[in-house]
């Protein structure tokens, strides 16, 4: 039922199927009219100056919409949004977040608008425009190429040689984020899975919540292996000179879990400018709004006319293994408690 609320703009589209609805063009039209007398959208987005530019600026100045921007993580976006709402107050009219806010909050506290409906434009509606079944997000290790060659590593059990012990360093997976969707990764893998998990544990590795904080070690070689960081604020200390280099996901034995990041898109319902929300849904989804999107957040696009060549190692390994889906998520309890138990925490 998912598909009908929540859109992966990054990773996976779903998009109506058949032929192109007559009268489009009308539509489009009448929607933008109305939206221009709303005057603007309000849209809850991922932190970071450079993400609220590129899904704000750009809308802004071809449409004449403001875009009233409020930018979070997805821990702090379900509290928010409950107290919002408890209290009467429906503010928002689109969401740009990560899966687990969507598929565990926003979902079930059934905030989300069918999104179907929204989509308007032959570019945005016609299924020949996106990758089918397409994945983008990859995860990766991080170490510091003055201590550790990249190519070393070939397995994530490479990660068990008691070489390692005590200088592995991981987000944490008991909350939203990388770290818990690499974890996932790794419980459903079938030649990883729990022993793997319980194996990795007794290397002692360092548990952290702050990503600055994890890729610093890396860099002073306090650690020597990072898992689970965020890969966009990696490549920007790596952009800025900071020891930090990436393990090609696409050379080690396992693969790689994919996820949309920071990249699934929702219309609430009862959204204050439903007008200015759909045409806003369909510029971020025209190639245009997935261009500048993928490029500021290094992702690859879902759509087939989106440029992979800004992060040619995130292009979708085959078979990989899906965090996002709703599956995934239904596991994350026991990968949780299995974490906890391993590393007694």
């Amino acid at each position: 039922m998912a598909r009908k609320f929540y859109l992966l703009i990054a990773i996976v589209v779903w998009v109506a199927g058949g032929s192109v609805q007559l009268g489009c063009a009308q539509e489009w039209e009448k929607v933008l009219e109305a939206a221009k007398k709303e005057g603007k959208v309000s849209l809850i987005g991922p932190v970071g100056g450079d993400r609220r530019d590129v899904l704000g600026e750009p809308f802004q100045k071809k449409y004449g919409i403001a875009v009233e921007y409020w930018g979070d993580r997805g821990s702090g976006i379900g509290p928010r949004l409950s107290a919002e709402r408890n209290a009467g107050q429906y503010l928002w009219d689109v969401a740009v977040t990560g899966t687990t806010t969507g598929l565990v909050t926003l979902l079930p506290g059934n905030m989300l608008e069918p999104m179907e409906p929204a989509l308007i434009l032959p570019q945005v509606k016609d299924p020949k425009q996106w990758r089918g079944g397409g994945l983008e997000f990859v995860d990766a290790l991080f170490v510091n190429p003055k201590a550790v060659k990249p190519d070393s590593i070939s397995s994530y059990k490479d990660l068990l040689n008691p070489k390692w012990k005590q200088k592995i360093v991981l987000d944490d997976p008991t909350r939203a984020g990388p770290g818990q969707a690499t974890f996932t990764f790794f419980y459903l893998h079938p030649e990883l899975g729990t022993n793997f998990i319980r194996a990795l544990a007794k290397q002692e590795p360092t548990v952290l919540r702050d990503y600055l904080q994890e890729l610093d070690g890396i860099a002073k070689e306090k650690f020597l292996v990072l898992i689970g960081v965020s890969d966009i604020v990696a490549e920007e200390r790596m952009k800025a000179g900071v020891p930090i280099a990436i393990v090609d996901p696409r050379k080690i034995k396992e693969g790689s879990d994919v996820s949309p990041g920071s990249g699934g898109l929702a219309m609430f319902n009862r959204a204050p400018h439903p007008n200015a929300a759909k045409v806003y849904i369909n510029w971020l989804l025209s190639k245009e709004g997935q261009t500048g999107f993928a490029q500021v957040n290094g992702y690859i696009s879902a759509r087939l006319d989106v440029p992979t060549d800004h992060s040619p190692w995130r292009v979708p390994i085959p078979k990989a293994i899906k965090t996002y889906t709703q599956p995934a998520v239904d596991i994350k309890d026991d990968m949780t408690a299995l974490f906890k138990e391993a590393f007694g925490r």
